[in-house]
């Protein structure tokens, strides 16, 4: 760690009082009327001129609290600022995780923003723009919500778990990762996809959901909500000892990651396009 890096709960602060405000422009934006302005990689990957300018606004006020850090953002890329890595911070942002939730009014959608150290993450913050319920964690201190140290389900049975997932913006790779749920869902209490994968992550860390699973997550996707699980008591992972990232991101508590993980594995979750 650099010497000039401050401690874990301090980028924490500075992250709760960022997102905080974004969610509050965010759920604004979205009483006054939001639109799509733009698609992405296909025609349903949409940005709104909401997750702009709450990205915008965000990366305002880090280079006004921390101007020599990197920033890494869902709408605008990696940004750095004096030399690259200089402060050894980098800032990870998704303005709106569940835009398309966002979009049609559906209240799971969130601001999520993580700094990492030296590519380590080491505080995170995700809060849902519309009820305000706000997930924290810092490396080695633990998860919170509303003050409460969070612990991850008890659940020791595949059969009787509730797995969260989501598909990807290509129509090809929901086919396959339809056909995955579609073996998977008899072996498992239910299947859960609400659109999000932060929230999904922090749901998990608390016990509102068993566990998740999803192919395709970027780093902002990831930062912060895994940092929440991880602290938790949440195995985050990809597949057979890979890191967790874009090919597969398995989430579950110990006693049940070993199932899963075979399962999904044999059902090539990681694979298709």
């Amino acid at each position: 760690m650099h010497c000039s890096t401050p401690a874990p709960q301090d980028l924490l602060a500075l992250a709760v009082e960022v997102a905080r405000t974004a969610a509050t422009t965010a759920h604004r934006m979205r009483a006054e009327g939001v639109s799509t302005v733009a698609t992405k990689s296909t025609v349903t990957d949409v940005v709104t001129a909401a997750d702009r300018a709450v990205e915008r606004q965000v990366v305002e006020a880090l280079r006004r609290a921390r101007p020599a850090d990197a920033v890494l953002g869902e709408e605008y890329g990696q940004r750095e600022s004096g030399p690259a890595g200089a402060s050894g911070v980098r800032w990870i942002i998704d303005p709106i995780d569940g835009t398309v939730n966002y979009l049609y009014g559906l209240p799971y959608c969130a601001v999520s923003l993580a700094a990492e150290v030296d590519g380590q993450v080491v505080a995170g913050v995700v809060r849902n723009v519309v009820t305000g319920e706000e997930w924290t964690a810092t490396a080695g201190g633990g998860a919170h919500r509303a003050g409460r140290r969070l612990r991850c389900s008890t659940e020791t049975d595949l059969g009787q778990a509730l797995v969260a997932t989501g598909f990807g913006c290509d129509p090809a790779r929901r086919s396959h990762q339809a056909r995955v749920v579609a073996e998977l869902i008899g072996q498992v209490r239910d299947i859960r996809r609400m659109g999000a994968a932060a929230l999904d992550l922090c749901l998990v860390a608390e016990g509102r959901l068993d566990a998740y699973f999803e192919k395709g997550l970027a780093a902002w996707d990831l930062a912060a909500g895994g940092l929440v699980a991880a602290e938790a008591g949440v195995r985050v992972t990809g597949l057979n000892g890979a890191p967790p990232g874009p090919d597969l991101v398995v989430a579950a508590p110990p006693a049940l990651f070993g199932a899963l993980h075979d399962r999904l594995a044999e059902l090539d979750a990681a694979g298709g396009p």
